[in-house]
């Protein structure tokens, strides 16, 4: 998940993995002839490139997968444990390993030989990232599905739903799978008028069409969705609900 801001005009600056030397060359030239693309940092082995990511700051890597000692998908790990991590680009001829990289949050997956519309389709989706993280706005969230990217609007998300280390947005017209624990969105999202009424769920309060409490239990309505409100946070949402003027209905 990422906030966009306004689009920046700096450069982006990257590292290029890949255990064949001649790969390396070829699309560190390739991202070269990109005039969004500034630093580009060469590296050879899987340790190389997790050097030059803790000592330069890197807005993307562009990895192989098989790689000797370190896998890219290895390094993708290590990287995702990073409280900024870079963007994650594999470059592969492997077709088979692209569902293990989306689910370690790759912002795209190419296959060798590399076409330049599709690295520059690459560039412009760490560009975006990059000028999200530079301008801090939450007000959006980006969620990468396959090969596509979408924007969120923030106001138009009704509720969150916990599904482990995930968390699914949903809207009138979809829901969205995020990496993003719903402990660490109702952090983020609290002054944005989102609260927590259930281990499972988080809601917009903005979208609150009906609240109801009856024999003993409570449930939120958001959207079409009615939604269960835990014992343990009742008190909570009485609270929250009753400092905006919106009143559970008996």
């Amino acid at each position: 998940m990422s906030a966009l801001g306004k689009p920046s005009p700096r450069q982006i600056s990257v590292v290029v993995a890949d255990d064949e030397l001649p790969a390396v060359n070829e699309l560190a030239f390739l991202l070269g002839k990109d005039s969004r693309v500034g630093e580009i940092h060469r590296a050879s082995s899987g340790a190389q490139a997790l050097n030059l990511v803790e000592n330069h700051a890197v807005d993307a890597v562009f990895l192989d997968i098989h790689m000797p000692a370190l896998s890219g998908l290895d390094i993708a790990r290590v990287l995702g444990g990073k409280e900024r991590p870079p963007a994650l680009v594999f470059v592969t001829a492997d077709e088979e390993q692209a569902l293990a990289a989306f689910d370690l949050a790759a912002v795209d997956y190419l296959l060798k030989p590399v076409r330049p519309a599709r690295l520059a389709e690459s560039v412009r989706r760490i560009c975006d990232l990059a000028a999200e993280a530079a301008a801090g706005d939450s007000d959006v969230v980006t969620v990468v599905q396959g090969s596509t990217t979408r924007i969120i609007r923030r106001e138009d998300i009704l509720y969150v739903q916990a599904q482990g280390d995930y968390a699914r947005l949903h809207t009138d017209a979809a829901s969205y799978l995020i990496r993003v624990p719903l402990a660490e969105l109702e952090e983020q999202w609290a002054e944005a008028g989102f609260v927590r009424i259930h281990r499972s769920y988080l809601v917009s309060r903005a979208h609150i069409r009906q609240v109801r409490v009856a024999g003993g239990r409570a449930s939120i309505t958001v959207g079409s969705a009615e939604l269960p409100v835990s014992r343990r946070h009742l008190p909570g949402v009485r609270s929250t609900l009753a400092s905006s003027r919106v009143r559970p209905r008996a």
